[in-house]
């Protein structure tokens, strides 16, 4: 069977410290394998590497040659149909069928490609892909950023026919559906393995909960060994004191046999507390994630929020008409619905609080998360300061969704999508409020992060109203859920 072979691939941005320092491994070409890992792990830095964008040292071969998705389109004023003959060469009922299997109408094959929507251009431009399946081994980045849960579930379908292919995704319903293999991009190393992104998690969670033990049994023993010390410190001034506090020499209470007996157990006890420290160090890089905590505001009322009748209309068409419903205190609230039926608008209107049919107690604090991050600029500090939260609580937050600390003096602007998403979210995650809204907060958020804020909700007792297309997170955080 043909092979991918990676052999000691170094790569470093710069100066800064080494992505990836010696690594090995092989990939088949006939596998559908899932890459996953923090954000700044160097998910799409490895796709890049493949791609011989970037200069390395070590060795990649492959029988077949890469091909990276998305695709730049530089015109998006052209046909769609020539900007796919710009990517492939293709009979059209090759590309008729791929469009079909994505659920697409062939129809938008002979619109401009700057009127399609976003999940639109996607299936186009995965089509043209996997025009090149069998001849090209796919390189997938984070395909999901445009669709809808809809979308998801017809991607998800699509690539489970397919195979050759090596896919960035942070969906971990997508990836249950449709991948082989998991290439986990961890602190200290990278892992791969057999299954779906469940049979690693299953394994991530039996090796958490190892470490966690051996964890507990070092402080333990370190405890235990600080404990002996003082005692044998005590014994030492206790001898001295009896040995030259009365002006002689007490020969029946220590000899030469106690003091080396003393000797011998300071040192042993320094060994120990050096082999267990030494022990401790290689757990430090652990992949344990840390418990994200919420701490929301009791509102005076059980009511929070309630949209009375509301219709809202975009270009004298309605988006939704006659929209009614409540948030109480506590409850987890999802919008649901196709791209461009109104949800993020709908939230925009609650933070603005001017429209007639939503009603919200002047009172209220909310705290919001738009949907996009782009327009994060300047330093970290001037935003702690803008936004009056707590600087050490937010730096906690952010280094526990495995935010490199390296960067909080960067220029915010020439950080990752994914980096700047957990800024806002870190913000959000520090603010004291009645209620919060987030507009489809994990665009970008790597797989470990979404877990970490599925787990922070469910335990704070926050009142949410969200928009979201991870399945896997709505079916775990929605309580209820409102069509539009």
């Amino acid at each position: 069977m043909p092979s991918i072979r990676i052999a000691d691939l170094t790569f470093a941005y710069g100066g800064d410290e080494s992505i990836f320092n010696n690594v090995s491994l092989q990939i088949e070409t006939t596998w559908r394998t899932g890459l996953i890992g923090r954000n700044g792990r160097g998910k799409t830095t490895l796709l890049q590497l493949l791609s011989g964008n970037l200069e390395y040292s070590g060795t990649i071969s492959s029988p077949l040659p890469f091909e990276y998705f998305p695709y730049a389109v530089n015109d998006k004023h052209t046909q769609t149909i020539a900007v796919v003959r710009q990517l492939a060469d293709f009979d059209d009922w090759q590309l008729e069928r791929e469009l079909s299997l994505l659920e697409a109408d062939e129809k938008i094959l002979q619109r401009t490609f700057d009127t399609l929507s976003g999940g639109e251009q996607t299936k186009v431009l995965l089509a043209a892909l996997f025009l090149k399946s069998g001849t090209h081994f796919l390189l997938i980045d984070e395909p999901t950023n445009h669709l809808d849960t809809e979308g998801r579930r017809i991607l998800g379908n699509y690539l489970k026919r397919k195979s050759g292919f090596l896919l960035v995704s942070h969906d971990r319903s997508l990836l249950d559906n449709c991948v082989d293999h998991i290439l986990s991009l961890n602190r200290s190393d990278i892992e791969l393995l057999k299954g779906n992104f469940s049979t690693w998690q299953q394994k991530r969670e039996y090796h958490d909960k190892f470490e966690q033990a051996v964890n507990e049994k070092l402080r333990k023993d370190i405890k235990q060994l600080q404990k002996s010390a003082q005692q044998t410190a005590a014994w030492s001034d206790k001898t001295e004191q009896t040995k030259y506090g009365s002006g002689r020499v007490d020969t029946g209470y220590i000899g030469a046999k106690s003091a080396k007996m003393m000797q011998r157990s300071v040192s042993l006890q320094t060994r120990q507390q050096k082999s267990i420290e030494e022990k401790a160090a290689l757990f430090q890089n652990s992949e344990i994630d840390e418990p994200l905590k919420l701490s929301p505001l009791q509102f005076h009322s059980g009511r929070l929020l309630e949209i009375d009748d509301l219709t809202v209309q975009y270009n004298d068409k309605p988006l939704f008409e006659h929209l009614t419903f409540s948030v109480n205190a506590g409850e987890r609230i999802a919008l649901c619905g196709k791209n461009g039926c109104g949800k993020s608008c709908l939230l925009k209107l609650i933070v603005n609080r001017r429209t007639e049919g939503v009603r919200v107690p002047p009172q209220l604090k909310i705290s919001y998360v738009p949907q996009d991050a782009s327009f994060l600029s300047g330093n970290m500090r001037t935003f702690i300061e803008e936004r009056q939260i707590d600087e050490p609580l937010f730096k906690a937050i952010l280094c526990k969704f495995g935010f490199d600390k390296n960067r909080f003096d960067e220029e915010m602007s020439a950080l990752s999508a994914g980096q700047k998403k957990k800024i806002l979210l870190s913000a959000s995650l520090c603010e004291r409020a009645h209620l919060y809204l987030w507009d489809e907060p994990l665009n970008y958020i790597d797989v470990l992060s979404r877990i970490q804020i599925e787990k922070a909700f469910i335990n704070s007792g926050a009142a949410l109203l969200f928009v979201e297309h991870d399945a896997a997170f709505l079916e775990a955080v929605a309580a209820k859920r409102v069509m539009l």
